[in-house]
C-alpha cells in the first residue's frame, strides 16, 4: 500500500486538471462550482504536499511547469479511470471481473457448462479461469475464489459445497474378468499422484483393508483417462468425468458399482476480505444450481 502522503486529495487533483485545461483559476472555479480562493488554496496545498512546483503564475493566467504537465497527464488518466469505474458500477452494480482458480477436470466437465448459463443471466460479470491443482494462499494471489477438492481443510476460507464424488474402477474393453477385488493386484494400476491412497480405500471398501498397491502416476484425470482407454491398466475415475466413455464403450466397469470418494468439491473464498459483487453473484447462482440439482422436484 502506498504511503498516504503520496495520495493527494481528489478535489486538488480536479482543480489542477481544470486549471491546465482552462488556463485560469476563475474558469476552473466556475466549472467545479467553487470559489477562486478555494481553487488557489487547493493548488497551493497540492504543491506543498508534493514538494514540487506545479504552476507558473503570470498575472491572470496559470501555466503548468514541465513537471506539472507530466503530472497532470497521469492525473487525468487516473480521474478518467475513477469516473469510468463509477459509471460502470452505477450501470451494473453486480458486475465486474472475477478471478477463479479451477481444477482442470472439474472445470471442464462440471463447471464450464454451468458458466455458460451463468454468463447468459449475468452478462456484466466476466469470469477469468486459471488452473491450480493445490490449495494456495489467497493473500499472495490475485484470485477471488477457487474450486477445492477434498475436505473442509483449507484455512481462512468460507465454503459452498458443490458436489460429492463417486469413483468407479474401469479399464479398456478386454480387461480380464475379476472374480474378487484382490484379483486387481495382478494387473497394472493407474492413479492420480494427488490421490495415491484411492486404490487402498477401494480395496478396503471391498473387505481388504491395509493394502496400498502401487501404480503408474498421472497428474491430471484427462491423461489418466486416456491411459485407461489405451489399455495401460485399470483406473479409479470419478463417474461424472467418464459418462461419455462409458456410454460409448471405450471404458467398462471391471468390479463393483461406484463407491463414495473421500472428498467433495467446494467453491472457496477468503473469509478475511469483503465479498465483491461478482463473487456474490457467482456464489448465489451456484448455490441455486446445486439446490436444483439435489432437489429436482423442488
Amino acid at each position: 500500500m502506498l504511503p498516504r502522503r503520496y495520495l493527494p486529495p481528489i478535489p486538488a487533483l480536479m482543480a489542477l486538471e481544470a486549471v491546465d485545461r482552462l488556463g485560469t483559476a476563475s474558469e476552473a472555479a466556475k466549472e467545479l462550482s467553487l470559489t477562486q480562493g478555494a481553487i488557489s488554496r487547493a493548488l497551493q496545498g497540492l504543491e506543498e504536499q508534493l514538494g514540487v512546483p506545479l504552476l507558473i503564475r503570470e498575472r491572470q493566467r496559470l501555466r503548468l511547469t514541465p513537471a506539472g504537465r507530466d503530472y497532470v497527464a497521469e492525473v487525468r488518466k487516473a480521474l478518467h479511470l475513477l469516473a469510468s469505474a463509477s459509471i460502470t458500477l452505477r450501470a451494473n452494480p453486480t458486475g465486474g471481473s472475477l478471478n477463479l482458480a479451477i481444477l482442470p477436470a472439474f472445470g471442464m466437465h462440471w463447471l464450464a457448462p454451468r458458466l455458460a448459463r451463468f454468463a447468459q443471466t449475468h452478462p456484466g460479470v466476466t469470469v477469468n479461469l486459471s488452473t491450480r491443482l493445490k490449495p494456495f494462499d489467497f493473500q499472495g494471489s490475485t484470485f477471488d475464489a477457487a474450486i477445492h477438492y477434498g475436505r473442509q481443510d483449507w484455512p481462512g476460507v468460507d465454503y459452498l459445497k458443490l458436489m460429492d464424488e463417486e469413483v468407479l474402477a474401469v479399464a479398456a474393453p478386454g480387461f480380464p474378468k475379476l472374480e474378487k477385488a484382490t484379483d486387481l493386484l495382478a494387473h497394472p494400476l493407474l492413479q492420480l499422484e494427488s490421490r495415491t491412497g484411492d486404490w487402498g480405500r477401494w480395496l478396503a471398501h471391498h473387505g481388504h483393508p491395509g493394502l496400498r498397491p502401487p501404480g503408474m502416476l498421472f497428474d491430471q484425470f484427462a491423461t489418466l483417462t486416456q491411459g485407461a482407454i489405451h489399455g495401460m491398466g485399470a483406473a479409479l475415475i470419478p463417474t461424472f468425468l467418464i459418462e461419455r466413455e462409458l456410454s460409448e464403450g471405450r471404458l467398462i466397469p471391471i468390479f463393483g458399482p461406484p463407491i463414495r470418494a473421500l472428498g467433495s468439491y467446494y467453491l472457496v473464498w477468503p473469509n478475511t476480505l469483503p465479498e465483491r459483487a461478482p463473487l456474490r453473484s457467482l456464489r448465489e447462482w451456484l448455490a441455486a444450481e446445486v439446490y436444483s440439482q439435489t432437489n429436482p422436484s423442488g
